[in-house]
């Protein structure tokens, strides 16, 4: 692996490696980046890799741009940059908070007319019927702050996005040469707001539907056995969900979370074998997991609110995601290249039996 400036300095053998795997939820993207700028900010870790979907791609991709560019301080600088001009481009957005919210002092847009407008569209029309020249703003921002001919030469850093094939319905991971801004568009292309992005003549939807974010390109494709995992979208809710929001808002983070779960099974199964002797430790790698996940105060905030591009709300999520990460850090730093720090069979329940040999 070509190593190159980072800002802090080169990496070195008190480095500790460790791969990145980013989740997607809208504006929610934003705790995301400021888990990023407290990592990066921290010259005691080396991100050999990172992998994202949806909003997770758009902070791989723009982080990426910025490490090419002066290392670690240039990828913070990035992401500053694209975040603020999504704000910036959401202001002309029929989708904002209402004056009640505002003086609430509530993220949610549950009280827009603008967001249920979209919502009652969405149930009567297609975006192929409401959105014909597929206008995205988006896109428009990747454009302008992204170079991704950087991604690409970005040789300090491996960098997966997904996205789910419409006609297979499997998980692609392009990689760091596929990456552009089709590909990138087409990890965060939610199928009830946009048309499918076609690449090569092929249709591609949201990577969430089967790689939320995926884990298996950093089994070959990365130097470290560590996964640190930045999930936006929360596992386990108490309660059952009642009213109709609540309910498809529960379907939905059910659904995105279906594929990670399956990898999370999968790498733990491969320990334990591991541990019991049943697998050769010269072909199978021992992979560390570690998560940092919403704290409650965001976590309870409704589906809605991943619409909010506020600078406000957007600072507000950074501001957390470092805090967050901070916190974990202190506790769990040690854990690096030494243990998994999050307990994975807890996660779905309980273990697979192992064969009997």
């Amino acid at each position: 692996m070509n190593i190159v400036t980072r800002g802090p300095g080169r990496r070195n053998s008190n480095h500790k490696g460790v791969n990145i795997a980013l989740q997607g939820g809208g504006a929610h993207g934003a705790f995301t980046w400021g888990v990023l700028d407290k990592l990066f900010e921290d010259d005691r870790l080396w991100i050999d890799a990172i992998s994202g979907t949806s909003a997770g791609a758009m902070n791989a991709v723009v982080a990426a741009h910025g490490m090419h560019e002066n290392g670690a301080i240039g990828a913070r600088e990035k992401l500053n940059e694209f975040w603020h001009q999504v704000s910036l481009a959401s202001v002309t957005s029929p989708i904002q908070r209402s004056p009640w919210a505002k003086a609430t002092g509530s993220w949610s847009l549950e009280t827009s007319m603008g967001y249920h407008w979209m919502q009652s569209m969405q149930r009567m029309a297609s975006p192929y019927d409401l959105n014909p020249f597929q206008y995205n703003p988006l896109r428009n921002v990747l454009e302008n702050v992204v170079d991704f001919e950087r991604v690409q030469n970005c040789t300090d850093m491996g960098v997966f996005v997904s996205a789910t094939n419409v006609e297979t319905g499997r998980v692609k991971v392009f990689e760091r040469d596929e990456i552009n801004v089709d590909s990138t568009m087409a990890s965060a292309c939610l199928p009830y707001l946009f048309q499918a992005v076609e690449i090569d003549g092929v249709p591609y939807w949201d990577g969430g539907y089967m790689g939320n974010p995926p884990l298996f390109p950093f089994f070959h494709g990365s130097p470290s056995n560590d996964i640190l995992i930045i999930q936006i979208n929360p596992i386990k809710r108490h309660g059952t969900p009642k009213r109709a929001n609540e309910i498809q808002n529960r379907i939905n983070e059910i659904t995105f979370n279906s594929a990670l779960l399956h990898e999370l099974r999968a790498i733990d199964f491969v320990r334990r074998l591991l541990d019991a002797g049943q697998l050769d430790e010269t072909r199978y790698k021992r992979m560390n997991v570690h998560i940092i996940e919403l704290c409650p105060e965001v976590a309870k905030l409704d589906a809605s609110s991943k619409l909010n591009a506020e600078w406000s709300f957007l600072q507000y999520l950074r501001d957390t995601g470092r805090r967050v990460t901070e916190s974990w850090l202190d506790t769990h730093f040690d854990d690096l290249g030494t243990k998994s720090s999050a307990n994975i069979s807890d996660m779905f329940g309980g273990v697979a039996a192992l064969p009997e040999v």
